[in-house]
């Protein structure tokens, strides 16, 4: 009776041990908007491309920007991934998304909501001195093995520096105020600013950390995330990142480059991290 109890017990230990260690691939990823005028890169043309390294490089959760509602349903169609988020525009249905799309066999979702960036958050606005409304979308979740997490995902405003700053801080103040379990967090999307911009440095600076520079073998990829669809460009800035909490480990991070005749799915590059739960 004792041998088998202690067999029992060191299956257990096993068991748990294996959830502990399991790796995910997040990502986070612009689409880039469906531009009938762009008929160069029509999303007709390049989004089974899109799709493809999706499922390539396996990725598990993904925080996507600009996507448009006919988009975000074929990707979720051809990955059989669920997402969650709402448009950025009255409604809720018409204009960019700040979508999350996530694995229903690693992942259950237990709750999400669409915030506004600017001084009123609940209701659809535009912040301070930027362009256009944002918003940044998130999501908690529970793996295979009962760690529960969240995401935040966001597309900060392209012109206006003070609203990128104040997006920064609202969206801390928010994972502060959302997160009282103190779980471990998944911070990304396309930001709009390098790592030298203050909008950054607020995050970084507050406990976060950039998966970058935490990962545990050499970053892998180009030196920027903005491509263009310029083939004969070498972008010069990372302004999509990922950043992470304590509780998380980046095991790899890479800025994926993937092609099709000289052409780019996006014109934004996705960076993707391998990451566990400590």
């Amino acid at each position: 009776m004792k041998m088998k109890f202690s067999l029992i017990l060191s299956l257990l230990l096993v068991i748990s041990n294996l959830a502990l260690s399991q790796s995910y691939n997040f990502g986070t990823y612009n689409i880039k908007f469906d531009d009938k005028n762009d008929l160069e890169n029509l999303w007709i043309d390049r989004s089974e491309h899109l799709f493809n390294l999706i499922k390539f490089h396996q990725m598990d959760i993904i925080g996507t920007q600009e996507g448009l509602k006919n988009q975000l349903e074929e990707i979720s169609k051809s990955l059989n991934f669920p997402y969650v988020g709402i448009s950025r525009e009255e409604g809720g249905e018409k204009g960019e998304f700040s979508a999350i799309f996530y694995n229903p066999e690693k992942f259950k979702l237990l709750e999400n909501k669409t915030f506004w960036l600017s001084t009123s958050p609940e209701i659809p606005s535009k912040g301070w001195d930027a362009a256009l409304n944002r918003v940044c979308t998130y999501a908690k979740f529970e793996d295979e093995g009962g760690q529960k997490f969240y995401v935040f995902n966001i597309h900060y405003d392209h012109v206006g520096q003070q609203a990128r700053e104040e997006s920064s801080k609202l969206v801390l103040s928010k994972i502060n105020e959302i997160n009282n379990e103190n779980l471990p967090v998944v911070f990304m999307g396309d930001f709009n600013v390098d790592m030298e911009n203050n909008a950054y440095k607020i995050i970084v600076n507050t406990g976060f950390k950039d998966s970058r520079s935490e990962s545990q073998t050499p970053h892998y990829g180009d030196i920027g995330t903005f491509n263009g669809y310029n083939w004969n460009k070498t972008p010069e800035n990372i302004i999509d990142h990922i950043f992470i909490n304590k509780g998380i480990t980046v095991k790899r991070y890479g800025i994926l480059t993937d092609n099709y005749g000289k052409k780019y799915p996006s014109d934004h590059f996705p960076v993707l991290i391998e990451l566990t739960f400590d």
